[in-house]
């Protein structure tokens, strides 16, 4: 099945840097009470954000920018070294309310679009799997979408994105204390203190939204541990 998709052209785009790969897909829901209010939102002039792609709740896809363009989706954020994530990347939008107005489950119809949408989008670029992200993790004093509820493990069983099977790393992290997963989140690619000005908690936080959805706290725990270490080993 291939995804409906619709031309809803945004103004809010300019060009990538020469030479630049497309080497990131990076994936939000819109955080607005209504598709309609995220679609205006995304190609207002005013309000310079934007996203290469919209996916309403019944799996319509709107295209605002071209993939060869830079959308403005990402803002101020960071990953493996690179603070200009826009520039290298693909922006999808999913319609939701997120936490702020009431944060629900993604829609069948929108997810089978999205795998539809992603597969082709990683037929045209070279985007490793480890960097198929949400906006909270580029961007974890921010943001917190997709969110909690977003189907990563799903996504990767079709070929997008990663999801590890911690069990066959339980007990082997090397080094369980907080400067040890610090150093191994930013081996994965997370931007922690000193190279960026946000709180551990945050990045902590972000991973565990993305990777271990059950228990957001903050804290990095031994099951965090384990959980990168079969990240980092995949």
């Amino acid at each position: 099945m291939n995804p409906k998709i619709v031309g809803r052209p945004s103004p809010n785009q300019d060009e990538r840097p020469e030479g630049t790969a497309i080497d990131m897909l990076i994936l939000h829901y819109t955080g607005m009470r209504t598709a309609e209010e995220a679609l205006a939102r995304l190609c207002d002039p005013a309000a310079r954000v934007s996203a290469h792609y919209t996916i309403d709740r019944d799996g319509t896809v709107y295209a605002h920018v071209p993939e060869d363009r830079r959308a403005w989706h990402a803002g101020i954020s960071y990953w493996s070294g690179e603070r200009n994530v826009n520039a290298r990347s693909i922006g999808i939008e999913l319609v939701n309310p997120g936490h702020e107005f009431g944060y629900i489950p993604f829609a069948e119809p929108q997810i089978a679009a999205l795998i539809e949408l992603g597969l082709g989008i990683l037929k045209r670029h070279a985007i490793p799997a480890a960097r198929v992200l949400g906006h909270s993790d580029v961007a974890p004093n921010r943001k917190e979408d997709p969110g909690e509820l977003f189907p990563w493990k799903t996504l990767a069983e079709v070929g997008i994105g990663l999801w590890p099977d911690a069990s066959a790393h339980f007990g082997k992290s090397l080094d369980r204390t907080e400067a040890g997963l610090a150093s191994a989140l930013a081996r994965f690619g997370y931007g922690v203190p000193p190279d960026v000005d946000w709180p551990l908690a945050d990045v902590v936080r972000a991973f565990q939204r993305h990777f271990r959805p059950s228990c957001i706290n903050g804290i990095a725990d031994p099951e965090c541990a384990d959980i990168l270490d079969a990240l980092l080993s995949s």
